[in-house]
């Protein structure tokens, strides 16, 4: 297989966005084109999850590349979910490696605030089981909040563990001009204070407001080229080197160890595999934090500490910047947002940031290897990316 570059990255806000879905789309990608020093592609991928649903626009991808002007470039949508953005760079990284094309773009969008949040609530509820869950009014938030309560049974993570991931993230978001969330929180604003309750109330029990990420509108972008034309654009050469994703029962109910996330365990030694590295080469990671629990959990299940033992090493500020293996540098899924398809190329976007040493005042000192993961419906099916920086 061919060796596969990201060659240019974009970014729109992650917040609510007042312009058409196919705008929000094309604007990353004009940033990528421009970082990247060209002005066509061989193919495009759209990821994307509910446009037809929620923005009554189907055939997406054709109106992007159309938006773009990159006729007759190929293109087509890619959902999987909340993973869609990471599915969609496996599609563009395959189509490299195989020889098929030279340069893809792949974009990521959605426009969750077009609708009240509780048709946003309902429209991500429907990636549960249509007839074991959803039919009962199972939501992301529920099954969210029945893993957490497992797991502290099973691991001791208290409330407070789940507030200090919170605290963090927001920290982080405060450097990153386009995250959805700009607020300085505190353990005893949300936790400990006696307005806690009202500034901070319960979601799902043991789940609260903060630690539920923001329903988000956003875009972004990254392009991808074979080794042949990278090295010609003199940018830092960031290889996408590997590329892992795994399922795991569409029940959470029927699942062996509910507490297990099999499908992030699979997909994260299958990228590591590929890329020819482990879990303690990472120097930097962007973490599905949708929830604060996945934050602990996804940090164990991939490696980078012992089961049991990710709400510890949150303890020690090794996920902070500035420590061991700074986690959700951009401010994750909980403070940058999540519009839903952008989100996995939104991490990828800060990967290959920290990566060629352009995330200021958030750059992780001498990153050169970086890792991401995408997590599609509440764990079951996931992908996982590295990235490497290689000059």
């Amino acid at each position: 297989m061919r060796e596969v570059y990201a060659v240019g990255v974009g970014i729109t806000s992650f917040t609510r966005l007042e312009y058409p879905l196919s705008e929000i789309a094309a604007y990353p990608a004009m940033m990528a084109l421009k970082d990247a020093g060209l002005s066509k592609v061989d193919h495009v991928y759209v990821a994307n999850m509910a446009a037809a649903r929620l923005n009554h626009q189907s055939g997406l991808a054709s109106a992007v590349v159309d938006t773009l002007s990159l006729t007759p470039a190929g293109a087509e949508v890619i959902e999987n979910g909340p993973a869609s953005g990471a599915s969609a760079l496996k599609q563009g990284y395959m189509a490299i490696a195989s020889g098929l094309h030279d340069v893809v773009l792949v974009t990521g969008a959605e426009r969750l605030r077009e609708v009240n949040n509780l048709e946003a609530t309902d429209a991500v509820a429907t990636l549960s089981h249509p007839l074991a869950e959803y039919i009962y009014g199972v939501t992301l938030p529920s099954l969210a909040a029945m893993f957490t309560r497992l797991y502290m049974q099973k691991y001791g993570v208290t409330e407070r563990h789940l507030a200090m991931v919170a605290v963090k993230n927001h920290d982080n978001a405060l450097l990153n001009f386009y995250a959805h969330l700009h607020e300085k929180v505190t353990l005893e604003g949300i936790l400990d204070s006696p307005e806690a309750m009202t500034n901070n109330p319960y979601v799902a029990e043991p789940l609260r407001f903060f630690d539920c990420c923001p329903v988000s509108d956003g875009g972004a972008c990254v392009i991808l080229a074979s080794a042949e034309v990278a090295k010609k654009l003199k940018k830092p050469l960031v290889r996408l080197a590997g590329v892992g994703q795994a399922t795991d029962s569409h029940c959470v109910h029927e699942r062996a160890e509910p507490t297990d996330l099999l499908a992030v365990r699979g997909a994260a030694a299958q990228a590591f595999k590929m890329a020819g590295v482990t879990p303690s080469d990472v120097n930097v990671a962007e973490l599905h934090d949708a929830f604060t629990i996945l934050e602990i959990a996804e940090s164990e299940e991939v490696g980078f500490f012992k089961k049991g033992q990710g709400h510890l090493a949150l303890e020690r500020g090794e996920t902070r910047i500035g420590g061991k293996l700074p986690i959700n540098t951009s401010g994750g899924l909980k403070a940058k947002g999540h519009p839903v398809g952008a989100t996995g190329v939104g991490q990828a976007h800060e990967i290959i940031l920290q990566l060629r040493g352009e995330a200021e005042k958030r750059q992780v000192k001498d990153a050169k290897i970086g890792f991401t993961c995408n997590f599609g419906g509440f764990g079951n099916n996931v992908v996982c990316l590295v990235f490497k920086r290689e000059n």
